[in-house]
This record gives C-alpha cells, structure tokens and sequence, in this order.
C-alpha cells in the first residue's frame, strides 16, 4: 500500500468530519424556524433534538473508544460516514420520534468520527508538529460547521426542509471517497491482544498530570462551551436589547448568533495558526497566557465599558476559546501519546469535554436566578485565573513533564 503523510490523513479526517456533520449545523439554523415543517408540535422539542445528541455522548464515548482499540482504523469512519447519511437524509421527514431516534445516531457518528480523529492525530503526530496538526484538524473540520449554516438555511428558505436535506445529504457520501483514498485499515500497529496486556487503564488515572489535564478539560469546557455559550444572548439582552446598525434593528438573539458565527468564520484559518505558534513557542506558556486573557476579558464584561468596547471583549472571548481550545485539545493528544492505551486517553478526554459542555448550561442557569449574571461572570473570570495560575508552577511528574 502507498505510504500516505500524516499532514494527509490528518487534512482528509477534518474534510470527512466537516462533510458529515452538514447536517447538524444545518439544524442549529434552520430548525428553529421551520420546526412545524419538521413535523415538530412546539418549541421545546427543538431544545430536546439540538441536545439529545451531546447527552448520548457521554456514555457512548467509553464503547467506542473500546472500538478503535479493537480495530484502530478506517471501520469506525466508515459507520460514522453511513450514520452521518442516513440522519441527514431523515431530516427531510417528520415526526418528533423519528428526529429523535435520528439525532441520537448522530450522536453516534459524532463520537465515531471525534474519537477516530483524535486516535490518528496522535499516532501520526510528533511533538514538534503535534499542535499544528491538532489546529489544522480543528480548522478545516470546521468548515462543515459554516457550510450546513450557510448552504443549509439558503435550501432550506429556497425549496424546502426535504430538499435541503436531501443535497446535504448526498454530500456527506463525498467523505467514503476520502476514507479509502487518505485513511489506512489501522492507525496503529497495535493488536487487541497488545492492548488487553499491557494493564494501562489500571495505572493510567493514579498519574497526576492525566488527572489534572482531565480536570482542566472539564473546567474549560464548562466555562466556555457550556456556560458563556448558553447566557451570551442574556447578556446581551440585560445590556442592549436592541441595536441600531445601518438602519437594521437587531435583537439580542441575532447579535448572539453573530457573535458566535464570527468564531466559525475564523477558525478555519486561526486553529492552524495557533497550533503552529504553540509547537513553536511551548503550549503551556501559551495556554497560560490565554487563560489570563480570558479571566481578564471575563471580569472586564460587567465593568461598565462603552458599548463598542464591550463587543469588542465578547469577541475577545471568542478568540480566547479558539485559542484554548486547539491548546488544550494538543495537551491531552501530548499526553495520550506518552501512554501505551493511546485510545484510553482520548476517549477519557472526549468524555470529560462533553461532559463539561452539558453541565455548563445547568450551571450556568442555576447561578442566574440565585446569584446573577455579575456574580457568575466574576466568577468564571477567577475560575480561569485559578487554573492558569495552576498550569505556571512547577510541572508534574506525568508523562509529558517535558512538553514546553
């Protein structure tokens, strides 16, 4: 068989994640709108489909990591590619039972196509491109994100939920050419026998820089995935309802949705930057540096700023969170790759990160009506502070106590 880089399959895993979940993003813009076409009876059933998928994660993440630890390859992309078809073609029927069968099978591919990611980059990865690989992965799967939005709600307004289904659908069937020209049948050269003998998961989570890699994805994704995503249109609402902007009237949903799309406009060139910049210049300097701007940028946002000023801090956060995310996400591939169980590691961290962006929101809406915006946004901003200031001291004994 040729020999494929690994620059390549790292490129061709990001265009097969980005094609699969066009779909998905679709929905985050055109359900909402067209929910009665969907066969939907009212709002909160659109809440219940946008989530189910993250909630059958979490349990779903262990099972198949023991997949790929198994099979290590191309057969897990492959269901992946089949359920990513099969959902987003569903999209064009009705009937709240079948979206809900059909969102929790995304939820399947999804862990399919992120843990199957996430298993490649660390073996074809070294450490001094590990975090230009990881930001390239990070970018490029993106534009799936901006292509469901963006073709997705243009089908949609145009012909119809059943068409825009249906051509995103037959797009997604592009990533089965991708997965046999670019991924090979196994990442590793591992055997199952290889991984039930060599005892990993039973010292694995008694490792000190493990556990705290673990509890930093945790907190991270909390704060940012889960509780500045889920209150961003609240505070903007709280501090201006309505904005005047060449003549247009926006609400504080549409300014949300704004500040949040420019995040996706971005990153497909920005994740890649800041992972060549963090193998350049030593990740957790940079993840240090960053968390200190976000804890800053957290506690000036109830400091009574102009109001251009104030936006401007709310896309600083968004910058933040790519820059934390494509960082953190090379921390734990850094320590994955120091371990024999590779899978094991990045299931783990798969697991923890959507488990932090479930209970951010949870969280995040219980501070709100006991406590207040200002209180919770403070204390994110030390929460931040604190984990920075937990990251510069002396490095632990684990095994990535090199990594820069």
């Amino acid at each position: 068989m040729r020999e494929i880089s690994g620059r390549t399959q790292v490129i061709a895993v990001a265009l097969i994640t980005a094609l699969c979940m066009l779909g998905d993003s679709m929905l985050y813009v055109v359900l909402p709108l067209y929910w009665k076409e969907a066969g939907l009876d009212s709002l909160w059933e659109v809440g219940v489909l946008l989530s189910i998928n993250r909630l059958i994660r979490v349990p779903l993440g262990p099972l198949v990591g023991k997949w790929y630890e198994r099979t290590g390859g191309r057969a897990g992309l492959v269901v992946a590619v089949i359920l990513a078809f099969v959902t987003t073609l569903s999209y064009g029927f009705q009937g709240f039972w079948l979206w809900l069968a059909m969102r929790s099978l995304w939820g399947v591919a999804w862990t399919f196509l992120r843990l199957g990611a996430y298993s490649l980059i660390v073996t074809v990865a070294e450490r001094h491109n590990r975090g230009q690989l990881m930001g390239l992965y990070n970018g490029l799967y993106r534009l799936g994100s901006l292509g469901g939005m963006l073709a997705g709600a243009l089908f949609a307004t145009w012909y119809g939920l059943l068409p825009a289904a249906l051509v995103l659908a037959c797009c997604s069937l592009v990533a089965f050419v991708l997965v046999f020209l670019f991924i090979r049948p196994s990442f590793t050269n591992r055997t199952a026998v290889d991984v039930e003998e060599t005892g990993a998961s039973r010292s694995l989570w008694r490792q000190a820089s493990i556990q705290k890699t673990m509890l930093t994805a945790l907190l991270v994704t909390m704060v940012y995935q889960g509780m500045f995503a889920s209150t961003l249109s609240r505070l903007i609402e709280q501090r201006t309802p309505l904005l005047v902007l060449g003549g247009l009237v926006l609400g504080a949903a549409v300014l949300s949705s704004l500040a949040q799309g420019v995040r996706w406009c971005w990153e497909p060139w920005a994740a890649p930057v800041v992972g060549r910049l963090a193998d350049r210049y030593g990740r957790r300097k940079m993840f240090v540096a960053t968390l200190l701007t976000g804890s800053l940028l957290f506690a000036c946002i109830q400091g009574g700023l102009p109001l251009e000023a104030w936006l401007a801090v709310l896309l600083g956060i968004q910058l933040t969170a790519t820059i934390i995310t494509t960082v953190m996400d090379t921390l734990a591939a850094d320590e994955a790759a120091g371990q024999t169980n590779i899978t094991a590691v990045m299931t783990c961290y798969s697991v923890i990160t959507d488990l932090g962006a479930a209970l951010g929101p949870l969280i995040a809406f219980w501070l709100d009506e006991h406590a207040g915006l200002p209180v919770m946004y403070l204390g994110l901003s030390i929460a931040l502070f604190l984990i920075a200031l937990s990251w510069s001291v002396r490095r632990g004994q684990g095994s990535q106590g090199s990594v820069p």
